[in-house]
């Protein structure tokens, strides 16, 4: 039950953040295996003159997405390939032709499993109750 976090630099239109909901819900479902009916994707744009990178304001396309993940779903090398094809993807459609500003990140955060949920369950409540008695 992943949960996207996209803050983004400039504002973009409508049909932009479906496309960019879309992608990410992709990359989450392919990469990290997570289910697709209980993904949440959050955007907030921001004005470019609100966005700073080392003291000054954001002269390139930007982007931090955050990913939070139960802990210990997903390894290493899931969590770096989604890394790279997240950012890949902010790339392509946020820059087209041009490059993010280097100081554009993907976070993926892991939470321990009795510390959220979805539903008003927490994940440990649901992973207890697949498990055998």
């Amino acid at each position: 039950m992943p949960t996207l976090v996209l803050k983004l630099a400039p504002l973009q239109n409508p049909e932009r953040y479906r496309q960019l909901a879309g992608a990410l819900t992709d990359l989450t479902v392919d990469l990290l295996g997570k289910r697709r009916e209980v993904t949440a994707a959050v955007i907030d744009d921001l004005p470019a003159a609100r966005w700073h990178i080392g003291g000054a304001p954001a002269e390139q396309p930007t982007a931090l997405l955050e990913i939070s993940i139960t802990q210990g779903t997903n390894t290493q090398e899931e969590k770096a390939a989604f890394i790279q094809a997240a950012f890949a993807e902010l790339q392509r459609q946020l820059a087209g032709d041009g490059v993010l500003a280097p100081a554009s990140y993907v976070v993926v955060r892991e939470l321990p499993a009795s510390d959220w949920g979805h539903g008003g369950r927490t994940q440990r409540s649901r992973q207890l109750a697949v498990l055998p008695a």
